[in-house]
């Protein structure tokens, strides 16, 4: 971990931390079709408060996903709209110890997770008539976490290997999760299957 300071011009002093990481899995989940479709703003729904509603209700239940022991390496990183960010192995309770079984466990984990996000949104679907779907994308590697701002802070990471979990989501086809090679490649061994894909 490294904590470094740095002077604001005289008002003051900021602190900024951050950690490198070396072996995270990262994954972008969205709701394509969430504003597409069902997003409106009218009286009948209170001027959108109500679609709100429903996706805050989605959210939460992939965040009491995250409560069951076998995701517990699975940090959630944030929310942007309708797409869910997650990333294993960065908790400190799961600490990354060098061995290559670790990171593969993370990317399995994941996954499972990815799996279980589908199987939540088809109960969501049954139960309040609607059509939403998931487009996921998953990638591995180095990053930085950390916390910034002076203002309220928040945690989040940043590096290529986020950048390439975020490009795998927004160029992958609905209902699928996109995966990089090289994360495949690790995968496989475990019984998971593939589809290439080409752009």
């Amino acid at each position: 971990a490294v904590v470094s300071t740095q002077s604001t011009g005289g008002c003051g002093k900021i602190g900024l931390y951050h950690e490198d990481y070396y072996n995270v899995a990262v994954m972008f989940a969205s709701i394509p079709n969430f504003f597409a479709e069902f997003y409106a703003e009218n009286d009948v729904n209170n001027n959108g408060i109500e679609c709100m509603r429903v996706l805050n209700e989605i959210i939460a239940d992939f965040d009491e996903l995250l409560e069951k022991p076998k995701f517990n390496c699975i940090e959630k990183i944030k929310t942007i709209g309708a797409t869910y960010m997650v990333a294993a192995g960065l908790t400190p309770k799961v600490v990354y110890d060098g061995a290559d079984t670790d990171l593969d466990a993370y990317l399995c984990t994941l996954c499972d997770f990815a799996f279980a996000m589908q199987d939540c949104i088809k109960k969501i679907n049954k139960h309040s008539f609607n059509n939403f779907q998931l487009r996921m994308g998953i990638n591995h590697g180095s990053l930085v976490a950390g916390v910034i701002g002076a203002t309220k802070p928040q945690y989040d990471i940043w590096g290529n290997t986020v950048n390439v979990a975020s490009r795998m989501e927004s160029t992958g086809k609905i209902g699928k999760v996109q995966i990089t090679e090289d994360s495949s490649q690790k995968l496989e061994r475990y019984g998971f299957r593939f589809e290439e894909t080409h752009f």
